[in-house]
């Protein structure tokens, strides 16, 4: 007998809860680096276009699929496409990239997410506050990593207690299930990553000149440094690749997240209305208060020079290197230094539970088991698969896990995602579909935009892909030797859970009989 699935309780619950899940570290860090390695303001031109012709599309596709394949009784991607195209025996198996995308992503995002924690409360407690230049806090980030011994850190153990904290405190939030779980937190947490980030925000804009002799290197100037467009880089096909990039990254489209997010809500509830508020408090996020904290600040304390470094450093030196050296500077550095980590680690918890809910469901929907042995298996799981993660980070595990599980198989999953309803399920029903319950109406050209260019969009990014990047990965050319073993060993075992997941569908399909849509 089939039990009742969990449900959302409200509209703005279902929106708190896929604005957590799409509103994570790449806003205020992924984002602000983005923009400045590819052109400043010129980077919004592509940016805005893939928003327009690949984000909001396969958000409405996400959340009408999640929907329609919830009232089936399934959670996740397999019973999803399994619904929309019965008579295909095959469909299923490519619904498991929906499964495997964020469990990998769980499992080195978690190690990433607790590291905010440990700088909040390392902050808070001046542990970083002595350290004025670039060379001691990467050696205090390198040092906290596990992946040198120094006069900071002696061993990994302060990270991975960290890591076990924040491992507990996810599990704890998935456990207690949609409605008094990830809803509930997510109707807290939002609200306070939102006030945090304000505080940053107007603590940015009212900066003042340091340095009296460089009158130049004020807020102004540094909003010109991240928003002037250099019009030359829309010439290069990377930077279109990395926009369309960034939009995947920042919607938390082509995961199989809200497949599942949506799959909680009934027939009447408003999928177009919901879809277009997630996308909207995800994009005032990331474009207002993300574009607007790292790289100004940068610019009035270290001046263009080293902030173009500071953006071309990486991700992690822009957001655990160059802002607590900012902090520093300000009074109240350990209150400030508090608030930008933990709407970090907000922004990242948030979206670390929407990850661990597909595997999570597809045990209670397709095995018919309890949230309670559902949330065991999982974190065994999880646990396992978090630790090469931690233990390999200097071996690029993390970059490899990144590719697979955050990148390639996400576009992929996203072009079987609108072939399958916008062809397989046909335009017609699915225009119906989308509308089931709305408050308002789509503008009619996205059917065009849905059927042809959103296809044809990412069959290109595919496509330049795999003329530009495909051999030279496969064969580890930008690998370093020492690496290579640990780089297989990894693509084996990514290998070996999607062929255990795989084998879990068959398994679950084999006499299942076909439910009927409630």
């Amino acid at each position: 007998m089939k039990k009742n699935r969990d449900s959302w309780s409200s509209r703005l619950g279902i929106i708190m809860a896929v604005a957590g899940s799409a509103i994570g570290l790449g806003n205020f860090l992924r984002f602000p680096a983005k923009v400045a390695m590819n052109g400043g303001g010129a980077f919004m031109v592509p940016y805005f276009i893939s928003l327009l012709l690949l984000g909001v599309p396969l958000v409405w596709v996400e959340w009408t699929l999640g929907r329609y394949g919830g009232g089936f009784g399934h959670g996740t991607a397999p019973g999803i496409f399994h619904s929309i195209w019965q008579k295909n025996r095959f469909i299923k198996y490519f619904g498991v990239i929906g499964i495997f995308g964020p469990l990998v992503i769980f499992s080195y995002y978690l190690f990433i997410e607790s590291w905010t924690l440990a700088y909040s409360v390392f902050s808070f407690l001046g542990k970083y506050q002595l350290i004025t230049d670039q060379q001691g806090m990467k050696a205090f980030l390198s040092g906290y990593q596990g992946l040198t011994q120094n006069q900071y850190f002696s061993s990994i153990m302060p990270a991975y207690t960290f890591f076990l904290v924040t491992f507990i405190a996810n599990i704890v939030i998935i456990y207690h299930g949609i409605k008094k779980g990830i809803e509930k937190f997510c109707r807290i947490a939002m609200p306070l990553l939102f006030f945090f980030s304000v505080i940053l925000f107007v603590r940015v804009l009212t900066l003042g000149t340091p340095d009296p002799l460089k009158p130049d290197w004020n807020i102004v100037n540094g909003l010109g440094f991240v928003w002037n467009p250099d019009f030359s880089s829309l010439l290069n096909a990377k930077v279109w690749l990395e926009a369309a990039g960034q939009i995947f990254f920042t919607l938390s489209v082509g995961i199989g997240v809200i497949l599942t997010y949506a799959s909680y809500l009934s027939k009447a509830d408003d999928v177009v209305l919901s879809g277009t508020t997630a996308i909207s408090t995800n994009t005032v996020a990331e474009v207002i208060l993300g574009g607007t904290i790292i790289l100004p600040a940068a610019f009035v304390f270290f001046g263009p020079n080293d902030t173009q470094s500071v953006a071309n450093s990486g991700i992690f030196n822009l957001g655990f290197v160059t802002m607590p050296l900012i902090i520093n500077q300000l009074p109240f550095a350990q209150i400030f230094g508090f608030a930008w980590f933990f709407l970090l680690f907000l922004a990242g918890i948030t979206s670390s539970v929407s990850l661990a809910q597909p595997a999570v469901a597809f045990l209670e929907d397709e095995f018919n088991i309890s949230r309670k042995k559902a949330v065991g298996i999982f974190a065994i799981v999880a646990f396992i698969l978090c630790q090469p993660a931690i233990f390999f980070l200097k071996n690029g595990v993390v970059d490899e896990l990144d590719f697979w599980g955050g990148t390639f198989f996400l576009v992929l999953f996203a072009t079987v995602e609108v072939i399958l309803f916008s062809w397989v399920f046909g335009m017609n029903k699915a225009w119906d579909e989308i509308h089931q319950g709305a408050d308002m109406r789509i503008p009619r050209i996205y059917r065009f935009i849905i059927k042809y260019i959103t296809p044809a969009f990412l069959f290109i990014i595919l496509g330049v892909w795999l003329f530009q990047e495909w051999l030279p990965l496969i064969m580890m050319k930008n690998v370093a030797a020492s690496d290579q073993l640990y780089i297989l060993l990894t693509r084996a075992g990514l290998l070996f859970l999607l062929c255990v997941l795989a084998g879990l569908v068959h398994f679950a399909w084999k006499k299942r009989k076909i439910p009927q849509r409630s």
